[in-house]
């Protein structure tokens, strides 16, 4: 028999303001159909004045925890996927373990901007497999809205603020490309590429900064490498893209969502698709895809999914896990 990570629960939350295309009309030189037609995005949440990332990382935990039938005292650890944390320390892992009530176990942050949910499923993993940990909160949640720069037609109007969490639980499986859980995972990371997508600021400059993007540099790379360590993942599984599912992608674009799947040669009817309704919300738009997929009945238990996610790194990776 061989452990796996098995998704057991799933949640999401959302902030209630929706900010829609034509709210930027009357402060910047754009309009709705601008901004659809170059990335698919029809309205994002903002969150409200006070409304913090932990925040609504707890709402989106508090949801995974009802929907696997569990209590926070089931859970042995949380690792948070954030680059806009509430403080610069303590984590806001540790801020939603308080906010839950959890009194044992243990909670970090990981901060991998958009491919940070990925990178914070393989962490979660390998605290499963080798054992230090039973069940895993995995979280991501953000509040881009408080790095954009309003002036700034080509970045501000693509992300929005949002979480999701999923509850991961040890399982023992058959050991075969047909287990439920966690199949295989593929990191990857290269700083040459920092100027592409950063925020111009930070505490060791003493400065606060704005999100800046080179978008069509972004973009080449994203389609490419996504596509690759999809497939490398799959390959480390012993599976195909023919035996996939669904694949459950960043929400950062729709064009960069239809350039992957048409590179691994799946088409769009297999795709979760949220990005028209959330925009970019960075680390926290994986765990919302997979949440809304599951509500809508797209995501069902036994399907293969493969998700994927590239940023500011530039890092990406991909998971393969079976629901």
């Amino acid at each position: 028999m061989t452990c796996r990570a098995v998704v057991t629960g799933v949640g999401h939350y959302l902030p209630e303001r929706v900010v829609p295309n034509s709210e930027f009309e009357a402060t910047l030189d754009t309009s709705d159909e601008w901004i659809r037609t170059r990335s698919g995005i029809e309205r994002r949440h903002f969150a409200a004045e006070g409304e913090t990332t932990s925040d609504m990382a707890a709402h989106a935990a508090r949801a995974a925890l009802t929907d696997a039938g569990l209590s926070v005292s089931d859970i042995d650890a949380i690792v948070l996927a954030t680059s806009t944390a509430d403080l610069t320390f303590p984590s806001a892992a540790t801020m939603v373990q308080h906010a839950l009530g959890m009194t044992k176990g243990f909670a970090f942050d990981v901060q991998a901007v958009c491919a940070g949910f990925i990178y914070a499923l393989s962490n979660a993993h390998a605290l499963i497999v080798s054992g230090q940990a039973e069940r895993v909160l995995v979280i991501g949640a953000e509040t881009f809205s408080r790095i954009m720069d309003w002036t700034d037609r080509s970045t501000c109007v693509l992300f929005g603020d949002g979480a999701g969490a999923l509850v991961l639980e040890a399982q023992d499986q058959p050991g075969a490309a047909t287990d439920r859980g966690i199949l295989s995972t593929d990191l990857h990371s290269d700083g040459r590429f920092k100027d592409l997508l950063y925020v111009d600021g930070g505490v060791s400059t003493q400065t606060t900064g704005h999100l800046r993007m080179q978008g069509n540099q972004v973009f080449r790379h994203a389609v490419e490498k996504l596509a690759s360590t999809a497939e490398t993942a799959l390959e480390r599984a012993g599976l195909t893209a023919s035996d996939v599912d669904w694949i459950v992608p960043h929400q950062a674009n729709i064009r960069i969502i239809q350039g992957t799947a048409k590179k691994m040669g799946l088409p769009m009817e297999r795709v979760v698709v949220t990005v028209q309704d959330h925009g970019n919300t960075s680390a926290a738009s994986i765990p919302l895809a997979l949440s809304v997929g599951k509500e809508r009945g797209q995501i069902n238990p036994g399907d293969l999914i493969v998700t994927e996610a590239i940023g500011g790194g530039l890092a990406w990776g991909a998971v393969v896990l079976r629901w």
